[in-house]
């Protein structure tokens, strides 16, 4: 099985690095090993849908975000999507997020973006003991005050148990959102913040003080003061071995003393999580005041 594993995410991999050329799955098959036939089949099996609807997602995501963000002409977003026409782009924007691509570029609103998960990181062994970090980068950053927009759960205190009560989808949600840290974020709130009956954990997007967008329905709204946070940032690890990267930098956070630099915990403002990415290390950000 993990040959067939690590096939797909080959597939995926490759899929990533040629999203903006145009794909056929005889070159997606040769990078797995396997004929295009049995390529189509594995990715399927894995992954729940075929090579070409996830990359008709993944063009359909990143062509949301840059109507978002930047100035663009549908027609050009649609032809560099991979379609002929603007019809043919407007009829899958509308059945893949409920809203037309024209309507959206004038007012974004939360829509549901296709979050893809490498299989790897899913179906292979993970490795839960903490990794030999050789490395751990600190630095003090400053958070301004700010809104969050997040979905609250119901008993979660991480991330396994927060998607067992909420789902995975809302990351795709949150992502369409624009957000004043450029990526949603986790949060572990203190207890002045969690509702009753809600969980400790959430998932949320930062979002700037005078934001008067629209909320999702099932979400919540939280303000946030400045402060500052020591960020932890570990070395690039593989997608297997994610949980073990949390693991080492949550050991680091248990060893290390701010009172070293001048600072102390500040248990007043929520610890912050970010999405755990193998190329850039796993990131947690702790808040601290300094000691007076």
């Amino acid at each position: 099985m993990d040959g067939q594993i690590e096939a797909v995410q080959r597939m995926q991999d490759y899929i990533a690095e040629h999203i903006s050329e145009s794909l056929d799955i005889s070159s997606i098959a040769k990078a797995a090993g396997y004929s295009p036939w049995h390529a189509r089949r594995l990715f399927l099996q894995y992954v729940g849908i075929t090579p070409a609807n996830y990359i008709r997602k993944l063009r359909l995501r990143s062509s949301a975000l840059r109507l978002r963000d930047e100035k663009v002409r549908i027609l050009d977003v649609a032809l560099d999507c991979g379609f002929e026409s603007v019809d043919g782009y407007q009829r899958a924007f509308f059945g893949e997020f409920g809203c037309n691509p024209t309507d959206y570029a004038k007012k974004a609103v939360p829509i549901p973006l296709y979050t893809p998960y490498g299989v790897k990181s899913v179906y292979v062994k993970r490795r839960t003991e903490a990794l030999e970090t050789k490395n751990v980068f600190l630095q003090i950053i400053d958070k301004p005050a700010r809104k969050v927009v997040i979905k609250r759960g119901i008993k979660a205190a991480d991330y396994f148990a927060y998607c067992e009560e909420v789902g995975c989808d809302v990351w795709g949600i949150l992502t369409s959102m624009k957000s004043i840290c450029g990526e949603p974020v986790c949060l572990w709130l203190p207890k002045e913040y969690i509702a009753p009956g809600t969980s400790e954990y959430v998932q949320g997007v930062e979002v700037s003080v005078d934001f008067d967008g629209i909320i999702p329905d099932g979400f919540d709204v939280i303000s946030l003061p400045a402060a500052q946070y020591l960020r932890f940032q570990g070395e690039p690890f593989a997608e297997e071995e994610f949980e073990s990267a949390i693991g080492a930098i949550w050991d680091a956070e248990k060893k290390f003393d701010p009172s070293t630099i001048g600072y102390e915990w500040d248990k007043s403002n929520p610890s912050v999580q970010l999405e755990p990415i193998g190329t850039r290390g796993y990131i947690e950000m702790l808040p601290v005041k300094k000691v007076k």
